[in-house]
């Protein structure tokens, strides 16, 4: 082979060495773009928006798919700690309509949750019943689709010290069974009562979580206690460049500078 075609080779085996380590480099750190198309269910007449587990679904692409969270999918739908599914489950991925699929940061909490409904009786003890309910709108009123959050924990406390008890919260899938989602207290003599509600872990409250009221003899008084999701930051850790293709890619760009050094002092001594 001529001394010419040989330097020619060289240099073309040094720019394609360089190119391909670019290129891997570059590709490395480029993060995959999630470009399925995807059309929000319909909201059905009570107001729940639900979506059919395809073949193949996991929580993450229904998540990708929907914009609702994982850790929302997982709670409001009592799926286990590894999101199993099965194709055909119906999944709850919001409330309200197409355009609230997913739970937004709740607003300041309002000065005031639900009055209790006192409800007349003819005397002895009275009654309060509380309600932590998912407020996935955030608008601290609370919908008859919004069901209650389990883990939460509910107290009451008379002011004159002699009662003092605590519940924990229950969810239920549906909302036709509001009363065994509510916690009671039951046997309460008249008098002024401190009624506190605390949501469990990943919830932000949107309403004031404790009142005072007064407890009439027969009375049964009705409280609704609000909360919502916290934001999930995105998990990044799927989209970290591999190690080792980077470090295969850092080789071929030695490679190359290597061999185009190789190449200038080859053609410097002859």
């Amino acid at each position: 082979m001529p001394e010419s075609m040989k330097k020619v080779v060289l240099a073309l085996s040094l720019l394609l060495l360089v190119f391909l380590g670019w290129r891997l480099q570059w590709s490395v750190g480029a993060a995959p773009e999630f470009q399925t198309q995807y059309a929000t269910p319909t909201a059905l007449p009570d107001g729940r928006i639900i979506y059919i587990v395809q073949p193949g679904d996991t929580c993450l692409r229904i998540s990708l798919l929907t914009g609702v969270s994982v850790d929302y999918l997982r709670v409001t739908n009592q799926l286990n700690e590894r999101c199993d599914l099965r194709a055909g489950q119906q999944l709850l991925i919001g409330i309200g309509g197409p355009a609230s699929a997913s739970p937004t940061p709740g607003p300041t909490p309002t000065p005031m949750p639900t009055q209790p409904t006192p409800t007349p009786g003819k005397g002895g003890s009275g009654e309060i019943c509380v309600l932590l309910y998912l407020d996935a709108n955030g608008d601290a009123l609370r919908q008859e689709t919004e069901m209650g959050i389990e883990g939460g924990a509910v107290s009451i406390i008379s002011l004159n010290g002699q009662f003092s008890q605590t519940q924990t919260t229950v969810d239920a899938i549906d909302p036709l069974t509001e009363d065994a989602q509510r916690a009671c207290f039951a046997n309460l003599q008249p008098g002024f009562y401190t009624v506190s509600a605390a949501a469990p872990d990943g919830y932000n409250p949107t309403t004031v979580m404790n009142m005072t009221i007064e407890v009439a003899p027969g009375d049964v008084s009705y409280l609704d206690f609000g909360a919502q999701l916290r934001s999930v930051e995105p998990d990044a850790t799927n989209n970290n460049p591999s190690p080792v293709l980077g470090i295969f890619g850092f080789v071929l760009i030695v490679g190359g500078i290597g061999l185009g050094i190789y190449t200038w002092v080859m053609m410097r001594q002859r």
